[in-house]
């Protein structure tokens, strides 16, 4: 019997805090995978409402304050999401005025997480608040124009743990900009946002990140890796629907951090589950399946590609035993389901 891949979706008790977007805005996009996909998120999400690169910092009151104290910055670039943060910053009194920084600490900025060299400063691109995040001016920085990377030996690491030097990470050896553990997740489904609200213009940007309209094949890997590693947080749940507000547009990706892996990694492409029927269902640490099925080998892999856990298809309920977090594929029988926990 020839594989085929029935793609898991486990998420998270803190991930299962759902965005809500309005009934219906998603309808023209279920059921589809890959480029199919793709375009039809590029059509619910564009265009959308453009401030003006100046009210940005307004709308950073709403989009980016912290829980414990909405007058204070929510900067991931300070910002320790187990201990203490270094410092902290006030709206308005610590923003940046024109005054460069010195260290760590001296005011925040309006930090680009998709560098507006790679686009050339162009409009709406410039304003777009999924991509542009309150940042410390000196990490800022020192991040430059720097992709998104793992660092071997650091050059540089802020208080919070942020790092640049030179990448670790297969496929590329330039100098990167590593961020906290806790904010990997949120950069990596930026960049998908982006990508895909901007699909018809990537192909004209440049940076070692992006080739011919899309990722080159090791930015892919480390932006799967890191959305699955990642879970989406309250925190990103909570300034998707403040931006939403503002904008008018959502990042699909935090509120359906599965269609990653639909569009992009080693598993695009895989149907959603009312394009073929299910055979085979996820739940509660369980692989539910038809009695024909049984005796069928199973491999589940990870969004990586990397094999999780094999086993052989004893149903029709199988406990597989926990798993992180994540994206997974089980390879089993003809048929390609795919579903959310």
């Amino acid at each position: 019997m020839r594989n085929a891949s029935l793609l898991l979706v486990l998420a998270s008790a803190v991930a299962s805090t759902c965005a809500q977007p309005p009934p219906g805005y998603y309808d023209p996009a279920i059921g589809l995978s890959g480029p199919a996909l793709k375009t039809a998120l590029f059509n619910i999400i564009s265009p959308h409402t453009v401030h003006d690169y100046s009210e940005l910092w307004d709308d950073f009151t709403t989009t980016d304050e912290r829980d414990d104290n909405s007058s204070q910055v929510w900067d991931i670039y300070s910002d320790d999401p187990v201990d203490a943060e270094p410092y902290l910053f006030a709206f308005g009194t610590d923003q940046c005025s024109g005054n460069s920084p010195t260290d760590e600490g001296f005011c925040y900025n309006r930090e680009h997480s998709m560098p507006q060299d790679w686009f050339d400063g162009a409009v709406p691109m410039e304003s777009d608040l999924f991509h542009i995040y309150p940042t410390d001016a000196w990490v800022n920085q020192k991040r430059g124009n720097l992709p998104y990377g793992e660092v071997g030996n650091a050059d540089f690491t802020s208080e919070n743990g942020t790092r640049t030097g030179i990448s670790n990470f297969p496929g590329y050896s330039g100098d990167v900009c590593e961020p906290n553990e806790g904010y990997k997740g949120d950069l990596a489904r930026t960049y998908f946002y982006m990508l895909t609200r901007y699909m018809n213009q990537v192909d004209q940007w440049s940076s070692p990140m992006l080739a011919a309209g899309d990722l080159t094949i090791w930015a892919e890997n480390l932006l799967v890796q890191w959305n699955a590693a990642d879970p989406v947080s309250p925190k990103e749940v909570e300034r998707n629907n403040d931006i939403f507000a503002l904008q008018d547009n959502r990042n699909p990706y935090i509120d359906h951090p599965e269609w990653v892996g639909s569009i992009w990694g080693p598993f695009a492409g895989v149907p959603d589950a009312v394009n073929g029927g299910i055979i085979c269902w996820y739940a509660d640490g369980s692989l539910y399946g038809p009695s024909t099925l049984i005796n069928e080998p199973c491999t589940i892999l990870d969004a990586a590609g990397r094999v999780a856990t094999q086993f052989l298809f004893t149903g029709p309920a199988l406990v597989i035993g926990p798993l992180p977090p994540g994206v997974y594929v089980a390879r089993i029988a003809e048929s390609a389901v795919r579903f959310v926990r």
